[in-house]
């Protein structure tokens, strides 16, 4: 999914540096590991996946139907995402699926919901990375309307269906956004939150002498309703910058740079890369295989709105602030949410998926010479919410991508969490998943959290107050 070249240039898009694999108490350093890389053969690119890189072992070791999967070790929370969502990639490989774009309704089971937390108000978000270092994504959420951001430390698979440990790292009024990253460089991660309303603020959350500490960043004090973080080296100089968008008036996409020293807050400074509207996805995705971060984003509001992609100058080009190009991918025009990047035909290009208002998913097929080509996928919208997010993930380990769908003002009877399975040949069947409960569902994350071999879906809900949660997949065989 997140094109890693190699070990240096996998250190530079996180912005961290080589350390022990030492197994550290529950606030040290997050556990180093190696992640596994693939080679796609017609492009030449290569995403991390797991198991060992290359220059171990010729390929990767393919894994045997029905196998448990283990959770990767991982460097920081850019590792952590980078790893999991190549694995669902991953998953989906071989023939060339031929996409289509009808919709049946059909049955299906509603799947088990397990509560991970539900004590506050309003949650908006769920993004991982490994706090504690014991090899498990642990989760980061901030609570919109509790005006808190908390971390909740996964229990492992034995007793992931109890609520989870948590942890308040800070208080933020109207935060909208929360991710890991290690800002300094000294191997344990913090949290980062972006907040809206009358805040507008992004904060640094980091553990000092045991206790939780919140910083502003003065940058962004008060300059927009900040939507989207994503942390990435852009320049090679500092170590970790931030990537954040917002929406609104005077809204951006844009980078924070991180100073000689990070810890000097006032040093940091904002460069806008584009205006915007309001941004809902901020992806990092090596779009054109030169081994750097380029960013895929969703802008739902404004003159400007549509599904693009920004692509990153190099790292020298970054140091004196030059633009970044920006690229059409398409959707222009329409409501777009939250995208997702992953291969939905079987032919080892990224893909792009949009959920699209009012009940759209627009699919963008890579093509081995360039561009993309567009199909549009419009659920049966009689009995679900408006569109909000979409996850591209084999649910059903049959070999094809299938597609995760959360919607918002699913009210009364209407359903917030869908899933559409995608057949060899035929249309898509669209299955529920989460029942009537909840009305405002978020982004969507895919993971095997009680290692059964297949993967369930973790989300959140902030208007029925059903909080962090996630679904247990009943697909235990194919």
């Amino acid at each position: 999914m997140f094109h890693l070249m190699d070990n240096e240039c996998e250190q530079r898009l996180v912005g961290c540096r080589p350390r022990d694999h030492t197994r550290r108490n529950l606030w040290k350093n997050a556990a180093s590991g190696d992640a596994a890389y693939k080679r796609n053969a017609d492009t030449g690119d290569v995403w991390a996946t797991s198991g060992t890189p290359p220059s171990r072992r010729s390929k990767p070791t393919p894994k045997p139907p029905g196998r448990r999967r283990s959770y990767p070790k991982v460097k920081t929370a850019f590792m952590t995402t980078c790893v999991l969502l190549a694995a669902s990639f991953a998953l989906v490989s071989g023939k060339v699926q031929a996409v289509s774009t009808n919709v049946t309704t059909a049955p299906g089971t509603i799947w088990t919901r397990h509560t991970i937390d539900n004590t506050s108000h309003g949650a908006d978000g769920v993004k991982f990375g490994d706090l504690n270092g014991d090899g498990l994504p642990d989760i980061v959420t901030g609570w919109e309307e509790g005006g808190e951001v908390r971390v909740y430390l996964n229990p492992g698979p034995a007793t992931a269906k109890t609520p989870w440990p948590r942890v308040i790292v800070g208080k933020a009024p109207n935060v909208e956004e929360a991710i890991f990253a290690d800002l300094d460089g000294d191997g344990r991660l913090d949290v980062i939150s972006g907040t809206e309303g009358k805040t507008r603020t992004v904060y640094w959350h980091r553990l000092n002498a045991n206790r939780w500490r919140t910083d502003a960043f003065p940058a962004t004090a008060g300059a927009q309703m900040w939507m989207q973080a994503v942390a990435a080296d852009l320049d090679r100089q500092h170590g970790t910058d931030l990537l954040l968008a917002s929406k609104g008036i005077s809204a951006t996409v844009g980078w924070l740079q991180a100073p000689q020293n990070p810890n000097d807050l006032a040093a940091w400074t904002f460069h806008k890369l584009r205006e915007a509207g309001w941004v809902m996805s901020l992806l990092l995705h090596d779009m054109d295989g030169d081994g750097d971060a380029d960013v895929v984003f969703t802008d739902r509001k404004g003159a400007r709105n549509g599904l693009f992609w920004l692509e990153h100058p190099g790292a020298a080009a970054n140091r004196i602030h030059a633009a970044w190009k920006e690229h059409v991918i398409g959707a222009q025009g329409r409501e777009v949410m939250f995208a997702d990047i992953g291969d939905v035909n079987g032919d080892g290009l990224a893909d792009v998926a949009v959920a699209v208002k009012p009940v759209d998913i627009f699919i963008f097929l890579r093509q081995r010479g360039g561009g993309w080509q567009q199909q549009i996928i419009t659920l049966d919208g009689a009995q679900i919410g408006d569109a909000k997010a979409v996850k591209i993930a084999d649910l059903n380990r049959d070999g094809l991508a299938d597609l995760v769908f959360t919607c918002e003002n699913a009210k009364g009877n209407r359903e917030g969490v869908v899933w559409l399975e995608q057949q060899r040949n035929g249309p898509w069947r669209q299955r529920p998943l989460g029942g009537p409960e909840g009305v405002k569902y978020d982004l969507i994350q895919t993971l095997d959290l009680d290692s059964d071999g297949d993967l369930d879906v973790i989300t959140c809900e902030e208007r029925d107050q059903l909080g962090v949660i996630w679904y247990e997949n009943p697909h235990t065989t194919n």
